[in-house]
Parts: structure tokens; C-alpha cells; sequence
């Protein structure tokens, strides 16, 4: 709905709809900040991976994960297949980063830290994952 479409709104209306929208913006960047974050976690898990020769998908913890975030989704009234659909996405993308660090040059003190790859690593792998 643009501004002029707008004009013909109650001002109560249309103060209500701007403070819900600017809620869902503050989400939306709370959302990124806290997927970025995770993936800071992922990308020490990926690394690790690739210093230890370990494969960069964990197709049980994945299920334990996608099982998790279904129960958590019903908790929080939220579409369980969705959330499913939300996590298979971000798994495909962190096993994709997982794979590309596997074979990528690494010095022997790499943490991950100034690492030039980036920031994404396994979104399969958090921090309460210590593998």
C-alpha cells in the first residue's frame, strides 16, 4: 500500500499498521543478526570439520535438529513444516560452505577468526554442538 493510498485511512489505522511494520522490520534485522552469528559458531564447527578429516554433513544431527526445531515450532505456534522447510535451507547452504572449506588452504593456526572465506559455516552445528 503506497503513501497515497493511504490518504483515505483513518490516522488510527494507519499509526497502528506503521508501528506494526516497523516491529517486523526490528525482527526482520534481529533475524539476520542472529542468523550471522550462528554462523560465526558454524564456520569454527567447518573448520574444525576440515582439520580433522570429518564429512560436512551430519545427516543424524541434522535429523535431531530438524526434530527439535518441529517440537519448538509447535511450542511457538508456528507451521512445523515451514520451520522444516527454514532449517533444510539453511543445512543445504552451511553444508554447501562446509564442503567448499574442506578444501580450501588453511594455515596450521586457522580459527576462523580472519578467515577471508567468510563468515558462514554448518547451520547444522551450533554452539551447543562440540564435536
Amino acid at each position: 500500500m503506497s503513501t497515497s493510498d493511504m490518504r483515505d485511512i483513518d490516522d488510527t489505522v494507519v499509526a497502528e499498521l506503521t508501528r506494526l511494520r516497523e516491529s517486523i522490520d526490528n525482527i526482520d534485522a534481529a533475524v539476520v543478526h542472529m542468523l550471522a552469528e550462528r554462523f560465526k559458531c558454524t564456520q569454527q564447527v567447518g573448520l574444525l570439520k576440515a582439520r580433522h578429516q570429518l564429512p560436512p554433513a551430519d545427516p543424524a544431527r541434522e535429523a535431531r535438529q530438524i526434530a527439535r526445531l518441529r517440537q519448538l515450532a509447535e511450542t511457538a505456534n508456528l507451521d512445523p513444516a515451514f520451520a522444516e522447510k527454514l532449517l533444510n535451507f539453511i543445512i543445504a547452504e552451511v553444508i554447501r560452505h562446509h564442503e567448499r572449506i574442506a578444501v580450501e588452504p588453511r594455515t596450521a593456526d586457522d580459527t576462523g577468526t580472519d578467515d577471508p572465506r567468510g563468515t558462514t559455516g554448518s547451520a547444522e552445528d551450533g554452539p551447543e554442538d562440540r564435536r
